[in-house]
Parts: structure tokens; C-alpha cells; sequence
């Protein structure tokens, strides 16, 4: 069996703040199902700790100066829900009120440190291996996400003792840059800081520093891993990700269809199996939001309120929708502007619009199964869980064609649709013009009512698990470990 351990700074359901934190979460479950034992590291936020409920004790791996971690800081090993987890209980790093990168609007002042020391602590756990409940265990190999994990294949390197690592991108807009005046902090050799290690334009990048160092570098989605060769989407490290293109793969995100499962989903009020079974839950999410039931698509939207998630195009694009019948009911939160903008759009459309700023897990269910389509107007998105969970609840998504949205969505063409294989809307990303007219086919389409069932039946028969995925992962990982 291959050992993995899998360094994250959220996993679901247990601390999220986007879809990294759903990867993670199902990660380790599928891969079992693929030969590999996957373990995870989370830094010990007090959500995380809160659940941990009985939680070992494990010996700290030599090599993470107490200077970097507090000197009460301790590793648990615990399996809340069933999720493998080694928490890094660091008070000093992690105990505070407020998000866990963020506080106010503004990100910790020492997050260089924070998670300097959480890749550090990873490093050291490839490295020396740990002696846990059901005996020693030392991953083959280092899976590190994202930037707040993109210094421990670097780390890994520095120390001296090989091991494999990977290295995964779920957004490359957000990279970790500090001024070089962490360097000794973070005990980072001084020689490293140069162009062809963890140096990106007179800062320390962590991920760079992962880009750099890792065996294998993976993104979640294969037009994703095209998109970020090219200036438009690399955001600057296009150059970094070119000259190690050999390594580099796309592979696509799963949904956890267990979680996300209409047939058995404790959110709805009533489960169902086919599309005409989501009567019940439109009611419902009607009358959640206050608004009539009308003859008109509900169109659905779960998102962070950010540029990148194209929100300002939908709002463009919204009255030419209402006035064609449709509803459309959201929940996010995010960029104050647009959180001003969305309840300005309910109250001057008044019955057709319902907005509710914040998050809720439960309310999120309910929308892709209340919602007879999902919107996804991004300007670009890494691979989206959004559109899988639409399919899976048979809401037909509008889709922007980019990342792992145009991969997973075929567009109701007249091919694809005389062949029967159509599931949703595909428009040009960034253009609130394309998405106007994906929206005036939606309202088309949605009058032809048997055109309307196929779909949403084609959606719900979509395979959107992550079986071929897992065995992608599995078989990468064998590959690195492998003498």
C-alpha cells in the first residue's frame, strides 16, 4: 500500500473556506479504494481542534525549531467522522478568533509563519516518518496543496533526504508572497533565494518554492493545466510552470457523491431520484428567499463574491432574465461591493430576486436542488465543484467556458442535443453578452419542456465521482515512489 500524507490548510467538514477544503475532505476515502493509505496535516485552528473529539498524542518529528512554532506546540493524530487527520496544535500559530487566513479583510500579519512552519512540519513528517496508534508510518509521498503548503517540498529538499513530493494548484491567483525578510524566520537557507528557487520578483514565493522543488506538479483540471501556460491565466508564473511542462498534469476534481447525493440528502425536504422529483425542494427554496412561485427557471448561484467569479456580469446580464420569466436566488459573501450591488438587485426586483450574504452548508444543498439551473459566469475557475454538484442535483448549469467548467459541461448544441448527450449552457468567459444569450437559450430551452427533462436527466446521469481521478492520483503517486 502507498503512504501519502497530504498537507492542506482546510479540509471539510471540519474548517472551509472554498472548494480546496471539499478535495481534501474526500480525498482520503477515495483513495483507499485505490490502494493508498492518505493521511492528512491540518494546522489545529480551534474549529478543528473543537472536533477532534479524542485525539493521541503524537511525538513531534526533530527538525521544526521551537522558535518557528511556540514552545507548547504538539502534534494529535485523531479520526473525527472517519477523516485520517494529524493536527499541528500551535497555539501560538493558530489560536485566534477571525478566519483562518484573514481577520477583518486583512490577512494575519504572520502568515508567512504560520504556514512556514505547518510546510516545515510536513517536510519533517516525509522525512522522519511518525509512530502513530496503529504503528510507524512514513508517507512514500509528499502531497502539498496550494501556497500555505508550498514551502514543504522545498523544505523537503533542503533537508536532504529525498523523498518525492507533489505539488497541486487549486488556484494559482493566490501564491503566498512575503518580503525577504522572513527568510531567517522561516529558516530558509539564504542561497535558495534566487530565480531558480523560492525568489519570485524580490519576494519569497511558497508556491513558487513548491513549483520549483516538487517531482510533480498537478492542477484540477486539464484546461486548467493549459490555461495557466499562457500569460492571461499563469499570473505570472507562466514561465516557472513552461520550463517544468513535463511534469506538469491536469487531473479533474470529484464531487463526494455520498455527501452530495439527492437521493438521501438530510437538507431537502423530501429526496429524490429524477428531475421531476425536485418539486419539493423549489417550493421550499421559494419560500426560503420569499419569493412566488412562478411559471418561470429558478437559477441558482452558491459563490464567493469575488472578480474572478464573474457576479458583476451576472448582474448585467439579470434583467434581461427577469424580464424573460426567471428567478434567481444566491448565497455568498465576499467583496463588499458586490454584496452592496446584490441586495440593491432584490429590492429592485422585488419577487424575482432573493439574496442571502454568508454561507450555509445546508442552504447551499437546497439551492442546487431547488434551482432548475446553477450559474457559473467565472472568468476563469481552476475546475469548480459547483457544476458537479448542479449535475449531480440535476440543475442544468450556465457555465463559463474555462478551467474545469468547459471540461465537465457539454453545451446544449444542436449536435449535442440531436445526439442526446447535452447537460447545460457553455458561453464565452468574461462577456456579459455571451452570458445574456446562454441565459436567453436557458429561458428557450425551459419552454420546450421535454427538451428541458432530457437534460436534466442527461445531468443527473453524469458520472461526476472521483473514481477515474483517484486512479489517476494513485497511479502517480506509485510512479514517484517507485525506485
Amino acid at each position: 500500500m502507498t503512504r501519502v500524507l497530504l498537507a492542506a490548510s482546510e479540509c471539510a467538514p471540519l474548517v472551509k473556506t472554498g472548494g480546496l477544503a471539499d478535495v481534501i475532505g474526500a480525498l482520503p476515502a477515495v483513495l483507499a479504494s485505490e490502494g493508498v493509505d492518505a493521511r492528512i496535516l491540518l494546522p489545529g485552528y480551534p474549529a478543528v481542534l473543537e472536533a477532534l473529539g479524542d485525539a493521541r498524542p503524537v511525538d513531534m518529528p526533530g527538525g521544526l525549531p521551537a522558535a518557528m512554532t511556540g514552545r507548547t506546540a504538539r502534534l494529535l493524530e485523531a479520526a473525527p467522522g472517519g477523516l485520517p487527520l494529524l493536527v499541528f496544535d500551535a497555539p501560538a500559530l493558530y489560536d485566534r478568533a477571525g478566519g483562518i487566513y484573514a481577520n477583518d479583510g486583512r490577512d494575519w500579519s504572520d502568515n508567512a509563519l504560520r504556514f512556514g512552519a505547518f510546510a516545515r512540519l510536513a517536510a519533517a513528517i516525509a522525512a522522519e516518518g511518525l509512530a502513530l496508534s496503529d504503528g510507524p508510518w512514513q508517507p512514500d509521498v509528499l502531497h502539498a496543496h496550494d501556497w500555505q503548503a508550498g514551502l514543504a517540498p522545498a523544505y523537503l529538499a533542503f533537508i536532504g533526504r529525498p523523498r518525492p513530493s507533489v505539488m497541486t494548484i487549486h488556484n494559482i491567483s493566490f501564491q503566498g508572497l512575503f518580503p525577504p525578510s522572513v527568510i531567517d524566520p522561516l529558516c530558509l537557507p539564504r542561497e535558495g533565494f534566487t530565480p531558480d528557487g523560492y525568489e519570485f520578483w524580490g519576494e519569497v514565493g511558497f508556491l513558487k518554492a513548491g513549483l520549483m522543488a516538487a517531482e510533480a506538479i498537478t492542477t484540477v483540471s486539464p484546461g486548467y493545466a493549459r490555461e495557466i501556460l499562457t500569460p492571461e491565466f499563469g499570473m505570472g508564473l507562466e514561465g516557472v510552470l513552461a520550463a517544468r511542462d513535463n511534469v506538469l498534469s491536469g487531473i479533474l476534481n470529484g464531487a463526494d457523491t455520498t455527501v452530495w447525493n439527492p437521493a438521501s440528502d438530510p437538507a431537502l425536504p423530501a429526496p429524490y431520484k429524477t428531475p421531476k422529483g425536485k418539486a419539493a425542494s423549489r417550493a421550499a427554496l421559494l419560500a426560503r428567499f420569499g419569493l412566488p412561485e412562478g411559471p418561470g427557471p429558478v437559477l441558482g448561484v452558491v459563490t464567493r463574491l469575488a472578480w474572478q467569479k464573474g457576479i458583476d456580469l451576472l448582474l448585467a446580464a439579470l434583467p434581461g432574465f427577469i424580464d424573460g420569466g426567471g428567478k434567481l436566488v444566491l448565497l455568498g459573501s465576499g467583496d463588499a461591493g458586490l454584496e452592496r450591488q446584490l441586495r440593491d438587485a432584490a429590492i429592485r426586483h422585488a419577487g424575482s430576486v432573493g439574496i442571502e450574504i454568508g454561507y450555509d452548508e445546508a442552504l447551499s444543498h437546497l439551492i442546487y436542488a431547488g434551482s432548475d439551473a446553477i450559474a457559473v459566469p467565472s472568468r476563469f475557475e481552476p475546475c469548480g465543484l459547483t457544476q458537479l454538484y448542479a449535475l449531480r442535483y440535476g440543475a442544468l448549469p450556465v457555465v463559463a467556458r474555462t478551467g474545469g467548467l468547459g471540461d465537465t459541461v457539454i453545451d446544449a448544441s444542436p449536435a449535442a442535443e440531436s445526439a442526446g448527450v447535452a447537460s447545460g449552457f457553455v458561453h464565452a468567459p468574461g462577456s456579459v453578452r455571451a452570458l445574456h444569450q446562454a441565459l436567453e437559450r436557458l429561458l428557450a430551452t425551459w419552454a420546450d419542456r421535454a427538451a428541458w427533462e432530457r437534460m436534466a436527466t442527461n445531468a443527473m446521469r453524469q458520472s461526476v465521482d472521483w473514481g477515474p481521478s483517484a486512479a489517476r492520483y494513485a497511479a502517480l503517486y506509485r510512479r514517484l515512489s517507485t525506485p
